[in-house]
């Protein structure tokens, strides 16, 4: 399909992410078809232009390219593979792009089977956060050689800065996991470093500042611990989907055999974070773990919800949880495996 024949697009997932990704599609001059479970996450959309469909699958069966921006890789099997599933409602020749960060091994599977029908499904998970997302700058991390992207390069560019090939199906959320690892690291160094502070009786800003114009800083300090430091915990990034991310990552890398020490501090911490409440906040919300109860508990934390938990580790599935709903638990502990948000 070439370059000047793409001008249908479907997009499913409208939430944080997928929302304002859609609105630059929809402000370059493309048709624009949306679907989302819950409809009023489009509605922004809707009155800008775009159609709406009622499934993941009428929203694909005339697009030239379905993006899909879901919360958890269940989802994704859902969305391409469910009763109402793009991959079979999807015409011949159409490109499916899944910008969740989800599964390698169920990127590579929705790859092949999408080539199998004469149709070409790719990973390309994103990092920027809702601030990269609004603003078209995002970074993509693309599970294909370039060539094969080329003739989407304009559509990609309509909400991007940066693209990055990683060649191979599944390479892309493989890629995007890296991302993950590091970052959690990051995000514990600042937390552990803006308690020390608060301790300690510093200007916790003023450390901040000179902090992050050395080798301590990073992104996650400059953009995120500002934010916690005055009680801001808006999601941009949530903390139900770091999780999962670092979950998929330890997955990952115990397929291969690999320890990853940071990110299983970091799962540990945003799991404890996602029981006592924390799911829908930013990521930022990990200071709230360094703070006394009662501030925790104006936040919206609730410690109690942890006195029957023998371990304190979660459903205990050996950090598996949260890598596409394959997990079955009894004990109805939400583990992030299931079918939540997108």
């Amino acid at each position: 399909m070439a370059a000047s024949t793409i001008k249908r697009i479907a997009f499913v997932g409208t939430g944080i992410m997928g929302a304002p990704i859609a609105g630059h599609i929809l402000d370059a001059g493309y048709q624009l078809t949306v679907y989302n479970r819950t409809r009023e996450k489009a509605e922004g959309l809707l009155e800008r232009g775009a159609a709406w469909a009622d499934s993941p699958a009428k929203a694909a069966e005339q697009a030239d390219v379905v993006f899909t921006m879901v919360g958890l890789p269940g989802d994704v099997e859902d969305v391409y593979l469910g009763p109402d599933g793009i991959l079979e409602a999807a015409p011949k020749g159409a490109y499916l792009i899944d910008l969740t960060t989800s599964s390698p091994q169920l990127a590579r599977e929705l790859h092949d089977a999408a080539e199998v029908m004469d149709k070409h499904a790719f990973d390309c998970p994103v990092t920027g956060g809702e601030e990269g997302a609004l603003a078209g700058t995002l970074t993509l991390i693309v599970g294909a050689q370039e060539q094969q992207v080329a003739p989407l390069l304009d559509l990609l560019k309509t909400f991007s800065s940066k693209i990055f090939y990683f060649d191979n199906p599944g390479a892309g959320q493989a890629a995007k996991l890296c991302n993950q690892v590091s970052l959690a690291s990051c995000m514990v160094g600042w937390a552990d470093a803006l308690a020390l502070a608060r301790q300690s009786g510093i200007d916790e800003q003023k450390m901040l500042d000179m902090v992050s114009g050395g080798m301590g800083g990073s992104t996650a300090l400059e953009r995120l611990a500002p934010r916690a430091v005055v009680g801001d915990y808006r999601p941009g990034f949530l903390v139900e989907h770091l999780r999962k991310d670092l979950a998929l990552a330890l997955v990952e890398a115990e397929n291969l055999e690999l320890t990853l020490p940071g990110a299983e501090t970091g799962y540990m911490l945003y799991d404890t974070l996602f029981q006592v409440g924390g799911s829908r906040m930013g990521t930022q919300a990990l200071a709230l773990l360094y703070e006394d109860e009662a501030s925790a508990t104006a936040a919206g934390l609730d410690w109690s919800v942890l006195e029957g938990n023998d371990d304190g580790q979660g459903c205990g599935c050996g950090g598996g949880c949260g890598c596409g709903g394959h997990h079955d638990h009894e004990d109805g502990h939400e583990c992030g495996c299931g079918h939540h948000h997108e």
